[in-house]
């Protein structure tokens, strides 16, 4: 399989995405769910420590929310939508690994109540994402 198809095949077309490898999907009731790409982790490699905001820290678009740790690197991790955090994945705490096994599923990191729900519209399209990843 050629790197282009392997890329299509991690890129969801539902989700948005930001140029610091974020993606972000609406969650019921009008929160986003925000994780890192798969692209991202697979730049990280091993995944040993999140570190998350708590719910109800107050987040700015594009300013940091938290940072992430793997063998490689520490990288922080950047609110793709101004607002409020409304939850996080506890169970990263103990398994952080899971994001580098299901970054688009069980390994998402945290839910923000937006501030301007339009936010996510300005976000990369999957598209975008991809043209993105293979420069």
């Amino acid at each position: 399989m050629s790197r282009w198809m392997r890329t299509l095949l991690v890129i969801p077309e539902d989700l948005r995405y930001t140029a610091e490898h974020e993606w972000v999907a609406v969650a019921d009731g009008g929160a986003v769910r925000v994780g890192i790409t798969h692209f991202a982790q697979d730049a990280l490699g091993d995944i040993v420590y999140v570190q998350l905001p708590e719910a109800g820290a107050t987040v700015a678009a594009g300013e940091s929310l938290g940072e992430i740790e793997s063998t490689k690197s520490v990288s922080e991790l950047y609110a793709p939508v101004a607002g409020t955090v409304s939850a996080r994945n506890e169970a990263l705490v103990d398994t952080p690994e899971v994001i580098n096994s299901d970054p688009y599923g069980a390994g998402w990191l945290v839910e923000i109540t937006a501030a301007d729900a339009a936010a996510v519209d300005g976000l990369l399209s999957a598209a975008a994402y991809r043209e993105l990843t293979e420069s």
